[in-house]
Formats: structure tokens, sequence, C-alpha cells
């Protein structure tokens, strides 16, 4: 659990450091990256979680609803969000200076504790390397989500220093998500318990990201070879650490 801890937190503060290194007006570096990693969450999503947890819970409608409302309660926090999550950035010279957005620091908080709290190790599991599968794609999913809110956490407060604090708190979103699932008594072998029903709000929240970031990265529908290596790379590499 320690090594889940340290690279989910340890993953988002690199990546939000990298703002002081990388120009934040210039991201096309990002879009092989988000390509990479929105194959690889739509892929795990369909081939482990929801498998999972209609195997555990025993109902596929029950697993189907949480499925919807993860989906659709993925929407309204990007209401509040404007899409940090998938790398959107929002930095525009009238938000210099602006203040702490909570609202997108809240919304982006409760994501990462909702993807942190699937990480329970589950030894009984026949999806071999489960655990570490989902952990790579929520790190993988965290690093332009980071970037982008660091580069808007800058503008509106007019420094690294100052944003690093808020920075910080969203890198330790997926960590305590992991530490409540833990110390919760949250049972993962429990038929038809309140896991399955988690995997499935998850899945609703990793099918609504993935997809857009998918159609976001090739939005005029024009071939790219290097996004299309990427979305194939990262489809593959999601079946090849699942076991499939």
């Amino acid at each position: 659990m320690l090594v889940a801890l340290l690279l989910l937190f340890g993953t988002v503060l690199g990546a939000g450091w990298l703002t002081r290194f990388v120009p934040t007006s210039h991201t096309t570096w990002l879009r092989p990256l988000l390509a990479f990693s929105g194959a690889y969450l739509v892929t795990l999503t369909l081939t482990h979680l929801l498998p999972e947890a209609i195997a555990l819970d025993g109902s596929a409608h029950r697993v189907g609803y949480f499925l919807l409302a993860g989906f659709f309660g993925q929407l309204v926090l990007e209401l509040f969000s404007q899409g940090v999550e998938h790398g959107h950035q929002h930095v525009h010279a009238e938000h210099a200076h602006a203040g702490v957005p909570f609202l997108l620091l809240g919304s982006l908080t409760l994501h990462g504790f909702l993807e942190g709290s699937i990480l329970v190790r589950q030894p009984q599991s026949e999806v071999p390397g489960g655990f570490y599968a989902v952990l790579a794609g929520v790190a993988l999913h965290h690093i332009p989500a980071a970037f982008a809110l660091m580069a808007v956490l800058v503008t509106r407060l007019g420094s690294f220093g100052r944003a690093l604090p808020w920075l910080m708190l969203f890198a330790a979103a997926a960590p305590l998500g992991v530490l409540w699932s833990h110390y919760s008594g949250l049972n993962p072998a429990e038929q038809g318990g309140w896991y399955p029903a988690l995997l499935g709000l998850v899945s609703g929240n990793f099918l609504h990201v993935s997809t857009t970031i998918l159609f976001e990265v090739s939005p005029e529908h024009k071939i790219n070879v290097r996004k299309l290596l990427a979305t194939l790379l990262g489809a593959a590499l999601a079946l090849v650490v699942n076991g499939h």
C-alpha cells in the first residue's frame, strides 16, 4: 500500500512541478500522453473494472445504475472543474490574481478520492496484476490533470509558491481514498456489498473522462499518426498488465 500512496502523491507533485520548466502555453506534447492515458483507462474499465464489479455483485443491473451515476456525476463535476481532469487549462489573463478556485479544487479532489478508493488489494482476485493495473491508470491520468491544475493555480495566485499547497491538496486526494478504503472495513470479497457498487461508480467516471479525452485529441477526426500510435499503445498496455 505504501508504494501506491507514494506513487499517487509523487505523480501529481512531479507533474505540477513541471510547470516551472515547461511553458504552460504550449501543451502539444501532452496530447499523445492524453491519448495514451485515455485509451488505457477505457480499456482497463471495459476489460477489468466492469467485469469484476458484475462478478462481485451478481447483478449487472445494479452495477449498471452505479455506472450511470458515475458517468453523469462526472459530467456534473466537470461543470466546476472545467475539464482539468483531461488536461484543459483555461488560463486567461483576466483570471490573474483571482484567488483560489475552490469549486475547481473541490471537484478535482472528490474525483481523485473516488479513484483512490477502489485501490484495495484483493488476494483472491482472478485478475493477475489488477491492483497495479488500476494504480498505473490512475497515476497516468493524474499527470495531465496536475499539470493543467498547476497552470491555472499559478495564474490565479500569482506564484508557484502560493499554488503549491493547493496542488498538494489534490495530490493527497487519491492516497486518502486508498486509506479510507483500507481502514473503513470495505470488503472487496463481500458478495453484493458496497465495493462492486463503488467499482461501478468509478467505472462511470473513467468512461466519461477517457472517452472525452479520446474524442478531444482528434476533434476534427483527422488521422494523426502520433496520437493513433499512443492510443493503440495505451490499449495494448492495459491488456498486457491486466493479464489478457
